[in-house]
Parts: structure tokens; sequence; C-alpha cells
């Protein structure tokens, strides 16, 4: 009886830990088949830690969460040890695994990516360089109103794919060191060029539409990046597709890094009188602009929280209007000397002691 219980509280375990594993895949989070090879497993590591490292993305909690959920699955997956014990027992088989004497402990994130890319790991055995082909870098002209809002932009793309071809080809060459005898006891180090025969491959052109999306508050010269749909190289991985966000030129509005800048005409009267006006923002929200105050020509005003958003943040840049004073191009002698009578009442006195005031705005 005990026999049976201890048995079913095993596979009640059992059942347990592959839940746990089915509902969070390492191979998942590395975007990997679960039979992937070692080569595939640091492909696609390398692929997703440069997209999601912190220095790449500032600010961005979520980037910072999916680099440590990379870090962590690529430590298990990358130790043949610890990979078994999670490809039966999953996550809590490796902390059962550890707590027994296996290798645990985990290596700090940092380490991890230093490791992989340069910096760290004195008994590391150096990563075997893969030949890339060339990125396909973009110039992309943004809309203000995508840039402001967050948008999505189709461009198409034509670029190179390799395709089947009749024949062999030589591939997967390397120099492999030998040893021939040249006499008694002497030894002759040699190399030669070895080589594989691998099914002949040719270059195609075809075409397709890429969608490209736009963050709300990105600045000039942030890039959107489609790993591996640069140009391909045989043997090797494709290069990388960068877009390069570029402004555009906006009919109202001038951007300066998270500040907005527009010119409004008023006329003479409402200069000296006063006006009740309002713009049309980029999401067509409306902005007061009106004053009570004699607005000079050229004066700049400031509206704060109405300028572009900040790139990964709830914060705001401000809106600089400035007020062009529309002054009439004709007056008949009535109108003149209607107007000195009321911006002169005493034209006798000296300026000084009028009932206006005039300064100049510097």
């Amino acid at each position: 009886m005990a026999h049976c219980r201890s048995k079913l509280l095993f596979f009640v375990y059992l059942s347990l830990l592959l839940i746990s594993n089915a509902a969070k895949s390492y191979y998942d989070i590395l975007q990997v088949p679960k039979g992937a090879s070692d080569d595939q497993i640091k492909r696609s590591y390398r692929k997703l830690a440069l997209k999601y490292h912190p220095d790449k993305n500032p600010g961005n909690e979520e980037a910072n969460k999916k680099f440590a959920e990379i870090n962590n699955a690529y430590e298990v997956l990358s130790d043949s040890e610890k990979r078994s014990v999670y490809d039966r027992y999953g996550e809590e088989g490796l902390k059962q695994h550890a707590a027994g004497g296996g290798r645990g402990g985990g290596m700090d994130i940092q380490d991890i990516f230093k490791s992989f890319f340069g910096g760290g790991g004195g008994d590391q055995h150096e990563e075997e360089k893969v030949a890339k082909g060339d990125d396909v870098i973009v110039d992309l002209d943004a809309s203000l109103e995508d840039l402001y809002m967050g948008g999505s932009l189709k461009v198409w793309r034509e670029k190179n794919i390799l395709k089947p071809a009749p024949g062999k080809r030589r591939c997967n060459c390397r120099n492999e060191v030998y040893h021939r005898q040249i006499g008694p006891g002497m030894y002759q180090q040699m190399s030669e060029q070895v080589c594989e025969q691998c099914p002949n491959v040719k270059y195609e052109r075809e075409g397709n539409f890429v969608t490209v999306d736009i963050e709300k508050g990105m600045q000039d010269g942030q890039e959107v990046v489609f790993y591996e749909e640069g140009e391909p190289i045989i043997d090797g991985e494709p290069g990388d597709l960068k877009f390069r966000i570029r402004t555009a030129p906006h009919e109202r509005f001038r951007r300066e890094g998270d500040h907005l800048h527009t010119t409004i005409n008023i006329t003479l009267v409402q200069a000296l009188t006063g006006f009740e006006k309002a713009i049309t923002h980029l999401d067509e929200h409306l902005v007061d602009i009106g004053s009570k105050k004699i607005t000079n020509p050229k004066k700049v005003r400031k509206f704060k929280g109405e300028g572009m958003p900040l790139h990964y943040s709830n914060k705001k840049g401000d809106l600089y209007v400035t007020f062009e004073v529309l002054f009439p191009t004709t007056l008949t002698e009535d109108q003149k000397t209607q107007i000195q009578a009321v911006l002169e009442p005493n034209s006798h006195h000296k300026l000084e002691s009028s009932n206006y005031d005039y300064k100049e705005e510097l």
C-alpha cells in the first residue's frame, strides 16, 4: 500500500513538473524548437540578447524583463547537463538538481552576455565567428502624426533569396592539421583544406511588404531592426534590415527634439485688444492659445506638456507658439486721425506723460 502511494505521489509530482515546464518553456523564450542544436540555440540567443539588451532599450521595463528571461533560458539550454534535467523534469527539476549538488548556482546575467559577446570567461573557448551578410539601412520618413500617436508604415522591400540549384558545391571548408613522417623519429606538421559537398544554391530576387511599427516619441536616427532580413550570404547568417527614422516635414508644426513649434498670424486689432483662438493638435485635440493682453510681434508663448511624447515615457515636451502680427497695408487719412486720437489722446504732451507706455520687447 505504501509502495502504491509512493508511486502515485511520484506521478503527481512529475505531472506538476511537466505542466510547469509547458507553461513557461525556455525553448519558447529563445524561439527555438525543443530539438534545436547548440548552434541554433546560440544564434537565437545572440539575436534576442542584442535586441532586448537594456542599453538598446533605456527605461523599458518590459525589455529588461525579457532580457533576463532570455539569459536565464540560455544558461540552462547551453549546458548539456542542465538541459537534460530540464527536458525531463522542468524548472522544479532544475532546482532539485542544483540542491542535490549538480552544476547550479547560476551565472550573473551580465556574465552570460559578456562571455558570449566578449569581455569575460578566461577558460572559455572563443566563440566561432559566423559569416554574416550585409546590413541594409533604409531612411524612413515618418509623419509627425505617427510619431505623436504611434502608427505603422508598409514598405515594399526587395532582396536576394537563396534557392536550390542543380549540382553540388564545396562547403564547410576547414584546414585540417596532420603530421607526416619525413625520417626516423622526424615528423613534419602539415595542413590542408578539407571541404564537404553540399547541394548547390543560387540567388533569386523577391519582394514583399514589410510593416514598420512607429512608436510614440521616436527620435530622428532611431532604428527599427528586422533581424536576419538583410542581405543573405551562403553558409552564413543574413544581415539585418534597419529602418532609420526621420521626421517628415509638416505643414503646421516643426519638431525640435521633444518640443513642437508653430507660428500663428493675428491681426493688429487682435494684438492690441486680445483674442480668442484655438489650434488643432496632431491628434485633433484643441489647444487654447487666446489672450486678453497685448501681444507684441514675434512674441513666443510656451504651452507646457503640449509637445511630443517622450519615447517610453508618459511625459511630453512643450509647444512653442510664435505670434506674427499682420499690419494693414494702407490707411485712409480719416483712419489715421482716428488711430492717433485713440493712441495719442494728447499729442501736444511729451510721450513720457501719455497714458501708454511703449517698451521694446527684447
